[in-house]
Formats: structure tokens, sequence, C-alpha cells
């Protein structure tokens, strides 16, 4: 047996060509694989544009559904100068907003308001929602701003009749200034995406990374295979580079379906915002490498162990869910996005993909860290395997 390095790279080249080939002789697997990443983008852009398609539909509507508006023509008089359409709540309002069948919050008005009013006392006024029904806790806000204006124009009038100047409600005028770039306001609708792309190479890389390993382990493959002249760690390799191939493959569909899906888009605001092109679908899957090779190595050394099929499945399920999860992480800590993030196998490429989406510069400082925890733990995983399969080949 030849040791030098180039019949270490042809080794390495069959065993990579020879898993690659059966990979693809799976075609049932591999389809199941390939559909869902083609589907990822149509689907995720068609739900996106319904999504802003109804709030922006609500938002023209301009309707406020009340109880009790008769007691209240001031309030009413108000409202309608606001180009807002009033109307009737239905009776069972409360049960509809729990039951999530009633999508808008309800204004309710005592019968002594317009009493209490006119003898300057504050009447009370109920904004009814149910804080698990987000659609009707959404439309909160806009009933909040049209009563604060009311009351504005209230308190106006009266210091306007006493001849205070109506400026003195207000000792400070405020201005809003967002830094947002439109990039950046488009990825706080599309911040989903890196998640199912990452979703996409770990799926890509588990199949792979199971039937290389533990699938040849149950067919009876694995041993005559190691007692063949070829360097362990040359096997490890060509079936590491396999696995990392197929979750990149994937992870390369999953990003291409998003340039024809965002033509799916309704919102000519939405439409506008989000540009995914040949540069964000290069930047997706550069940033997708370190994640591939360490994940690809961690999934084979859990498997090589591994007794069974189903017993490799097992233990990787939980590193698939922790890592396919980990982006949640940035959209639950309130302290906003930390250093740390980048040295996270998952976490840092979705903290990556995000400034993608964003249009912000991707420096070394930021990418390094993540490739980095990725060569360590690939190289740490790869020893292990073939120290595994020395050791198979031993008994």
């Amino acid at each position: 047996m030849s040791t030098g390095t180039p019949s270490f790279l042809r080794h390495c080249w069959v065993v990579f060509a020879k898993e690659v080939v059966d990979a693809l002789r799976d075609r049932r697997t591999l389809l199941r694989l390939l559909v869902p990443a083609v589907l990822m983008g149509p689907l995720l852009m068609l739900a996106l544009s319904g999504l802003v398609a109804s709030l922006q539909e609500r938002a023209e509507k301009r309707e406020v559904l009340v109880v009790g508006m008769e007691h209240a023509p001031t309030l009413r008089n108000f409202i309608e100068r606001q180009t807002f359409t009033l109307k009737a709540a239905p009776a069972d309002y409360e049960a509809k907003l729990r039951a999530t069948t009633l999508l808008e919050p309800v204004l309710v008005i005592g019968p002594d308001f317009e009493d209490a009013l006119q003898r300057g006392e504050r009447p009370t006024v109920e904004v009814v929602s149910d804080s698990a029904n987000q659609r009707a806790s959404a439309g909160v806000p806009s009933i909040a701003r049209l009563l604060q204006g009311f009351n504005r124009e209230r308190a106006t009038l009266h210091l306007a009749l006493r001849g205070v100047p109506a400026d003195m409600l207000q000792s400070v005028q405020v201005q809003e200034r967002d830094l947002a770039s439109t990039q950046a306001r488009a990825a706080r609708m599309t911040g989903m995406i890196p998640m199912f792309i990452i979703m996409a190479v770990l799926y890509g890389a588990l199949t792979a990374a199971l039937d290389s390993t533990a699938g040849e382990r149950e067919r009876g493959s694995l041993e005559p295979l190691l007692m063949n002249p070829v360097p362990h760690l040359a096997l490890v390799l060509g079936k590491w580079g396999a696995v990392g191939l197929l979750g990149m493959a994937v992870a390369l569909l999953s990003s291409l379906s998003f340039i024809p899906a965002q033509w799916l888009l309704q919102n000519d605001s939405l439409q506008a915002m989000f540009q995914f092109g040949g540069w964000e679908v290069v930047a997706f899957l550069a940033l997708q490498l370190p994640l591939a090779a360490s994940m690809g190595a961690v999934l084979m050394a859990l498997a090589i162990r591994s007794k069974t099929f189903k017993e490799a499945q097992a233990g990787s399920a939980l590193v698939v869910t922790l890592v396919g999860l980990a982006p949640m992480v940035s959209l639950l800590n309130p302290s906003g996005d930390a250093a740390w993030y980048l040295w996270v196998p998952g976490l840092a490429q979705n903290t990556l993909m995000m400034l993608v989406l964003k249009g912000e510069a991707l420096t070394v400082a930021r990418v390094l860290p993540g490739v980095l925890t990725g060569v360590l733990i690939t190289l740490a995983c790869l020893l292990f395997v073939a120290r595994s399969m020395r050791l198979a080949a031993a008994r």
C-alpha cells in the first residue's frame, strides 16, 4: 500500500466519488431532500406576501369596531373627521376575540360618556383585545393613537378658550430619525430566511452522514470496507467530503429558490426592499462552508459509534435541533447581539447572513471566529472517526 500524498489523495477521491454515487442512486431519499429545498423560497415568500397584504389591507380599511358609540357624539365627530369608519361590534365580541374569529380590537364607550365630558370630567373608555389574539392586539396602538389625538384636540380647545397658546402642551418638539437602511428594514420581515438555510445544511448533511457510517455498519458493508488497504483517514475524508457536499448542495438549492420566489411578492414596497440576488447566494454559501464541514464531522462522529441506524438518528436529532434553533437566541436575547454569537455554530452563520440581508459589510473580524470554530470542531471529530474506524478494523 502506497502512503505517498498522490496515492492518499487518490484514495480520498475514490471514496468521495463512491459516496456521492451512492447518494445519487438513492433517488427517493434525494427527492425528499431536494424538493423541500426548492419549494422553501416560494412557500416562504407567498406566506410573507400574504401577511403583509393582510396588514396593509387592514390599515387601508381604517375601521374601528365600537360598542356604545351613540353615547359619545363628540368622540364620533372627531373619529369620522380622521377619515375612520365606525362599525358596530358584534354582541359576542369578547367570545369572538378569545376564539380568534374577531381580529380587531373593540372600543367600548360607557352610557355617561358625553355627560361626563360636558361636566369637565374624564370619562373612561375601554379598548378590548385579547393578548393571545395577536392580530387583534396589533390594532390596539392605532386606536390608542386615535384617542390621544382626541385628548390633544380637547385640551387645545380648552386652552384656546382661556387665551393660552396651544404650544404650551408641547414643551419639546420630537422628530424621529430612522438610521436603518432600506435593506435593514426589509430584513425585519425576512429575518427567518437564514434559519431555513441553516436547517437545509443540517438535514442535507444528516442523511449522508448517517448512511455513510451507521447505515454501512447496519448493512454489514463497513467492516469489509475497513479491510481494504486504504488509510482510514482517507476513508474518513472521502466520506466527510461527500457529506459536506450534499449539505452544501441542499443549501445552494434553498438559496437559489429565493431568487425567483421574490417575484411572488405582491406588495410593491416589500418587493422594492427585498433584493436577493447572486451576491447574496454566493455569500450565504461561503458562510455555510464552516457549518457544513463541522456539522458533517459531528454527525459522523456520533453515528460511527452507534450500533444501528435508529440509534444514530436519535443521537443526531439533538445536535440538529440545538444547532437549528440556535438563531432563536438572537431573537430572545433582550440585550441584543453579542460578540460571542460569532463563536457558536449556527448562531454565527445566522448573525452573518443577517448582515448580508441588511447590506452590511462582512469583515474578517466577523467571519474569522466562525471559521476557526468550524475548523477545530471538524479536525477533532474527523480524528475521532478515524480512530473509531481503526479500532473497529482491529477487532
